[in-house]
């Protein structure tokens, strides 16, 4: 909203405040800067304010607002005084003021950094967290306009706002003075105030999520009046699924009379049906969705799943019409799933919602599943509804213009009915808030991921996201740092659900391998070394093997100590008469489900050959008892993952899936793969996500003593300088000397060189150094070109130096072409690169390799997010390939890992210490037995890029 043209011109509307945010209860409201032209809101507002509101505000009766108020109330300069508004609808429900006052508490302007705050809340809308969002924002803004402190007078009685001003996070003061309670917070944002933050975001979006999937009541907009069509479609299946709630068909088509469609109330419109709806389905053409859209504003609907196509993947002209979509219905306090969306499933037993296209709804599971595509849903589904796997939600978000996948982590992080998250995503909107989300959900429950578009180096039609300029193994490799499982395809996402939604986790590596086949249990022992598992030699069972001897070897491979997980392998037996025996599948199944169930909690998979019935049978004979707690055990414990038969599944036989371990822990369904690859490579992703588990649990921390040796306000200060009163948007690289003080003030020492223009200064550059040197060019396309001749080390003496310099220039060029400088060599050591960069899609990446080709040439380099702990940084250094170099490769010394260690963590302060340097690369750092040298260092400066991830909440603007 822009102001009228009466305000202020010397201070632009700030259209960057508005936002729009999810309160307590889940639905949405805006925030935006109070103009000139709310001034019949803001009276119409004050109406619906209580006597007591009033009077909590003002201190004293204030039935209504005079002219002079008014006009107060709405013009505002946006920097000494401001005005933030929360509406829903267009209406004003909130208001907060702030105006900047001196040590006397008069009206100031800067440099003072006070300002007095005051808030007023409808009565109607308190309690839905209304003035908490609001003093974040306003924070916020006072922060951007150089004030630090808010002072608040309130009523000892106003409870509700001294507990929002006490709960808020921030540092602050409280005094008793002339009647009333006299607080002052310190903007500052902490610790304490940056959790409270991101503890009120996860309830308000998983409240929101909870609403859409488990509405009281469903409307399916666009239901055709004969059979056939998506609106009709959605119903059916609506009804197939038996939802619990009220179900309507609405369409503007409906002659007057229709009373029922499909069984269920007909209507025109939303504005027809009597009873509250909390869910409409829309499924009309993109040009009649607005017209829908209103209709379910005005009538209260919480939520939206529109299934209309016909917007930004369509182009620029789409695009816009989503934008104006996710506008429309914030407004009115909805969110929505969509556009071009296929729908949702809860198949929760309270629930049953099936709003969604799906042929093959899937049956009850502990699953949840979240996909942006409606034809990779379609395939996921069909997979795990072939093998028995049961989902607890599903929900394909399509365009994902509001809804997305962070929304679902924040809902299945402490959802009771779901034990494992799969996620198809094509792109990540907020790519830190991903990150900071998985990790936490990822320490309770796992976390599944395939990214889509992962090499087309743009972002899919629909999807109007940054771009990640960084490799897919980076992103790979920073999900794996958060948690995540990382797979390839949708079919290995399915093995891996399968294993870690129905076995527990693995303790360790080791795995047994037994069967009735010596090949299949080689193959599967080939299969496990090449994913980095310790396989057991295979024990072969041989052909005459019966289920009993697979029960009795899986008993005792699975009471051994020495073995954390078990693959099972079988081929079909075959008869007398050349043909496969009838009913071995079920048998089988029966035997290896009665061992595990009596066994020790240890992972068990089976890899078949075509055995008829066997997968089926290994699904169907399982457990329907949830265990307490599966869904957020904590992060050290490895018990099982329990899975829920299909409720079209036979009874399973209570003497085999009713039997419980010996721990206690009711035994999963058994997966079956049909290749031993398959079953492997879900294995060893739950190995390894099980050791990140263990490892989590024992967060990794900066080391303190690298505050005594850090100088932040004095690397603020050279920023500052170096960037200039104006700085160029576009940044700027340091030169070797800024970059050496800037590096310093983290403490780190870059070895200083000194130019060469010719062979006099370079002696002369020589013995102020020091000998021996090293002659090398700085030529950008020479540079860390070693290979070329450009460097010529242990230059002892001037006669060396000299002669260098002639062949230098003799076989490369001239002087002034080359750059040459001179440099005081370092110990011998290893030869690495650091760097550290800002991608505007992933954040802050600190990086690590091998200097040279092991990491341009064979991309063997390691990758973590920052802020690094001292756990990440020693995972860094020993998670690329050539690691054994630096650990005494073939007889060599091993070098100072710890100083490199101690480098890193430095690196990794100054990037997330000062937003402005936006590159760093340390190369060559010489890693010898003690200590190491920073040959070379390059920084590069820009204005900070905007923290999405650190300011107000506010929902994302695709």
């Amino acid at each position: 909203m822009q102001p009228a043209p009466e305000q202020s011109p010397h201070h632009a509307y700030p259209d960057h405040w508005e936002a729009d945010v999810v309160l307590r209860d889940g639905g949405t409201a805006r925030i935006r800067p109070i103009t000139t032209d709310d001034a019949e809101r803001l009276v119409s507002f004050y109406e619906h304010v209580s006597d007591e509101s009033k009077y909590y505000r003002f201190f004293a009766p204030y039935p209504r607002l005079s002219d002079r108020d008014v006009h107060r109330f709405t013009h505002h300069d946006y920097v000494d005084r401001v005005g933030l508004a929360v509406t829903v609808g267009g209406e004003f429900i909130a208001t907060v003021r702030y105006d900047r006052i001196d040590e006397r508490g008069r009206p100031a302007s800067a440099p003072a950094d006070e300002a007095e705050v005051a808030f007023l809340v409808q009565d109607a809308h308190q309690g839905r967290g209304v003035a908490s969002a609001l003093l974040e924002h306003i924070a916020a803004v006072a922060r951007e306009r150089g004030i630090r402190r808010f002072a608040a007078e309130v009523l000892p009685a106003n409870t509700k706002m001294i507990k929002v001003f006490r709960d808020a996070g921030y540092t602050q003061q409280r005094s008793f003075e002339d009647g009333s309670v006299h607080l002052t917070l310190d903007l500052e944002p902490t610790a304490e105030s940056l959790a409270v933050q991101r503890g009120r975001e996860h309830r308000a979006e998983a409240r929101s999520v909870q609403r859409l999937l488990a509405p009281g009541s469903v409307a399916v907009i666009g239901v055709g009046r004969t059979p056939g069509g998506v609106g009709r479609t959605v119903l059916r299946n609506l009804l197939g699924a038996g939802f619990t709630g009220r179900t309507y068909a609405v369409n503007h088509a409906f002659a007057e009379g229709l009373e029922t469609v499909d069984g269920v109330p007909a209507h025109r419109s939303i504005g027809e049906i009597e009873e509250p709806v909390d869910l409409a389905v829309v499924a009309v053409p993109a040009d009649r969705v607005p017209e829908a859209v209103e209709d379910c504003g005005e009538h209260g609907v919480q939520g939206l799943v529109v299934l209309s196509a016909g917007y930004a993947e369509w182009g620029a002209e789409g695009r816009e019409r989503q934008r104006e979509l996710v506008r429309q219905a914030r407004s009115y306090g909805m969110r929505i799933i969509g556009p071009n969306a296929f729908g949702l499933i809860n198949n929760a037993e309270t629930v049953r919602l099936n709003a969604s296209l799906a042929p093959e709804p899937p049956a009850p599971g502990r699953i949840g599943l979240f996909t942006q595509s409606g034809a990779i849903g379609i395939a996921l589904l069909s997979g795990l509804y072939r093998r028995g796997a049961g989902l607890s939600t599903f929900i394909s978000a399509g365009n994902r213009a509001d809804i997305s996948g962070n929304d679902f982590l924040q809902y299945w992080y402490e959802d009771p009915n779901t034990d494992v998250a799969l996620l198809y995503l094509e792109s990540i909107g907020n790519p830190r808030k991903f990150t900071r989300l998985a990790r936490r959900t990822a320490a309770v429950k796992p976390v599944v991921v395939v990214k889509g578009a992962r090499h087309s180096g743009s972002t899919p039609p629909g999807h109007a996201v940054p771009v990640s300029r960084i490799p897919d193994a980076t992103v790979s490799a920073l999900m794996r740092q958060a948690g995540v499982i990382r797979v390839d395809t949708v079919t290995e996402m399915v093995d891996a659900g399968l294993l870690l939604a129905d076995q527990p986790l693995p303790a360790g590596p080791r795995v047994a391998i037994l069967g009735n086949s010596e090949s299949l249990g080689l193959l599967t022992y080939d299969a496990c070394l090449a994913e980095g598992l310790r396989p057991r030699p295979p024990l072969d069972l041989t052909t005459a093997a019966t289920p009993q001897d697979f029960r009795d070897a899986l008993s005792r491979a699975l009471a051994d100590e020495g073995c954390d997980s078990v693959i099972v392998t079988a081929i079909p037996w075959v008869g007398e008469d050349g043909e496969a025996e009838a009913g071995d599948g079920e048998v089988l199944a029966a035997a290896l489900h009665t061992a595990a169930a009596a066994g020790p909690a240890k992972p068990v998979a089976v890899v078949h050959v075509e055995i008829g019935g066997l997968a089926e049978a290994l699904a169907a004979a399982t457990s329907t008892v949830t265990q307490p707690g599966t869904a957020t055990r904590p992060p050290s414990a490895t018990p099982p993952g329990p899975g829920t038969a299909p409720t079209t599944a036979p009874a399973p036989d209570p003497a085999v899936a009713g039997t419980d371990r010996k721990d206690g822990s009711a035994p999963g369904r058994i997966p079956a793969y049909p290749a031993a690859e398959r079953a492997v490579r879900a294995l060893a992703e739950a190995v390894r996500y099980a050791q990140w588990r263990r490892q989590a649990a024992l967060p990794g921390k900066v080391p303190e003593f690298l505050d005594d040796t850090i100088d932040g306000p004095g690397a603020a200060g050279l920023i500052d300088t170096f960037l200039g009163p104006d700085p160029d948007p576009r940044g700027r690289s340091l030169t070797h000397t800024e970059a050496r003080e800037l590096l310093g003030r983290y403490g780190i020492t870059v070895r200083p060189t000194l130019p060469a223009p010719d062979p006099d200064a370079a002696v002369a550059a020589a013995d102020r150094l020091g000998y021996p040197v090293a002659l090398k060019t700085t030529a950008p396309h020479l540079r860390h070109r070693a290979d070329l001749g450009g460097v010529r080390l242990d230059l002892a003496n001037e006669a060396a130096l000299r002669r260098a310099y002639g062949e230098l220039t003799d076989l490369l060029g001239k002087p002034v072409e080359l750059q040459p400088v001179v440099q005081a060599m370092a110990p011998r050591g290893v030869d690495t690169v650091v760097r550290a960069t800002i991608d505007p899609a992933a954040g802050a990446v600190l990086s690590f390799g091998l200097s040279g080709a092991p990491s341009e040439l064979l991309g063997d380099t390691a990758h973590r997010l920052v802020p690094a702990t001292d756990r990440d940084a020693a995972e860094l250094i020993r998670s690329i390939r050539a690691a054994p170099v630096l650990f005494g490769w073939r007889g060599a010394a091993p070098v100072d890992t710890a100083s490199l260690e101690e480098l890193l963590l430095r690196v990794s302060r100054l990037v997330d210490d000062h937003p402005e340097v936006v590159s760093v690369a340390l190369e060559p750092v010489v890693v010898a037995t003690q200590g190491l040298t920073v040959l070379g260092a390059s920084v590069r400066l820009s204005p900070p890029p905007a923290r999405t991830d650190l300011g107000p909440r506010r929902l994302p603007n695709y």
